[in-house]
This record gives C-alpha cells, structure tokens and sequence, in this order.
C-alpha cells in the first residue's frame, strides 16, 4: 500500500523518485491558473508530460487564487489534478498570495492547512500536493520580513498533509537580497528570480540585478513571456544556464491562462538542454 507521501511507482516494481531538486536538468514550472471546464482544458499540459517523460514538471495548481474556501476543490479539480498526479514526472504545488508579507499569517495558513486538507485520501483520491507556491514575496531584507517568511516555511515544512519534500517557492519576480533567502534547509527549496515580458527581461536594469543579487542554479526559476516566434528554442537554451526552472512563452497577455503556440516548442527545447 502507498504512503500518503510515496509518488514512487511501485505499482509497476521500480524504486522511489528522488527529491525533485535532485532530479537531473532544467526543469519545466507552469503556473496553471487555467480552470478545467472539461476534461480537454489541460490536454496540451497532459500531452506533453506524456511525450517527455525524462524531463520534470513543477506544476502550481490555484483553484480561485488559491485553494478556495471550502475543505475539497471544485469537481473539476477533484477529476483533473489526479490525472496531473498520476505522472511519475509530475510534482503539484498549491497557489498562496502572500501581498509582499502583508498578508495576516493566520490566512496564509489557513490556505496552507486547506491545500494539506486535500490529502487526507490521497491513496484513494490521489488529491495531494507537494508544496506551496508563495506569489508576490518580498525582495527588499527587513527583519520583520524574514520573521514573516521563516513562520510561513516551518508551518509548510511541519504540516504533514503537504506531501513529498514539502516544496517551499518564493515568487518575488526579481532577484531577492540574499537574507531573505538563506540556504537550504533554512531557505526556500526555489526563487522565481525573474518574471518578466522578454524585452523587459534583456533590459541592463534586470541584467545587472540578476548579476548582483545571483541565486543558486539548482534553485532559480524564470518565467518570461512575450518572447518572439522563432526565438524561443535558442532563448530556453540560454536562460537554461541560469536556472534550473524555466517557463517561457511566447503570449503577450493572459499567459498563465493558456498554452499559446510556443508551448510545444518551449517544453521541446528545455528537455534537450
């Protein structure tokens, strides 16, 4: 019998996946904020987990920007995110708005223990997440902050309904000061050191930023959208050498909400790199 927290595939005789920070390559992160009205709506997403299986998914599920208000998701996430799970390359993350450490704790664990709720049947329902993705957490150090953000990672670390490594991902968007991201295990496990338009992204502001305030490969993350057709290949293999987490599109506006054309091509080129 499975344990709530065992994504191995067992089933078929094979050993435990590793830790997904241990996992080899870049890795591709989706911040999925599409609802799933059908059965179809995440067909892109589920075809190319499928036709990539060496290469790792890091997928932020957000049911109504964040696990909503009730103890189990929507139906269609009920269907939808055991499919997603059922991937032996597949890790989910549940969507937590922090407001750049304004927002009270007691909310912010609340959606934690809500996300931590869904596994209570996991080996049945196949519901549980690994982790939880904080969006808009701060860049700039104050001692209230890292206070704030320390709090947040020991409750996603000690609640036991948070399956796998307990994933902990900071979304600041540019890179952060160093204090506010010690190192591992005190630190969060991935840094969204960049999410930013392409043009945006090459600008000297963000470059000597990123030069200043460097992050550890193994745990950076980028997100950038608006890149030009026939771009995207020999972007994803530079941007590949500065993180080890990559989503990149070619969408202009509304890029968390679809797939668009360079979808293919982007989850493509970041297995080859």
């Amino acid at each position: 019998m499975l344990r709530l927290d065992d994504k191995s595939p067992d089933r078929m005789g094979n050993s435990p996946t590793p830790p997904l920070a241990k996992r080899q390559g870049a890795k591709v992160i989706v911040p999925l904020y599409i609802y799933p009205i059908s059965d179809q709506t995440w067909g892109p997403l589920h075809k190319a987990i499928s036709a990539h299986p060496s290469l790792n998914f890091l997928i932020v599920v957000n049911p109504n920007s964040g696990p909503g208000d009730t103890p189990l998701p929507s139906h269609d996430y009920m269907r939808e995110l055991p499919k997603l799970n059922a991937h032996i390359n597949v890790t989910t993350v549940g969507y937590v708005l922090i407001d750049y450490c304004r927002r009270p704790l007691e909310d912010v664990r609340r959606d934690i223990n809500l996300y931590a709720g869904w596994a209570a049947e996991n080996a049945t329902t196949g519901l549980g997440i690994e982790g939880i993705f904080l969006d808009e957490t701060p860049n700039h150090f104050s001692p209230e902050r890292a206070e704030y953000l320390q709090a947040v990672q020991q409750h996603i670390k000690a609640t036991s309904g948070i399956l796998g490594d307990r994933l902990v991902i900071h979304n600041p968007g540019t890179p952060p000061d160093a204090a506010l991201i010690p190192p591992l295990p005190v630190g969060p496990d991935v840094v969204i050191t960049c999410e930013e338009p392409y043009d945006r992204y090459r600008e000297d502001e963000v470059q000597q930023r990123l030069q200043e305030y460097p992050c550890n490969w193994a745990r950076a993350g980028y997100m950038i959208s608006a890149v030009p057709d026939g771009e995207i290949a020999t972007f994803v293999g530079q941007l590949c050498h500065r993180g080890a987490y990559l989503f990149v599109t070619d969408l202009v506006e509304n890029f968390y909400e679809s797939f668009g054309r360079s979808w293919t091509e982007f989850v493509a080129a970041t297995e080859v790199t």
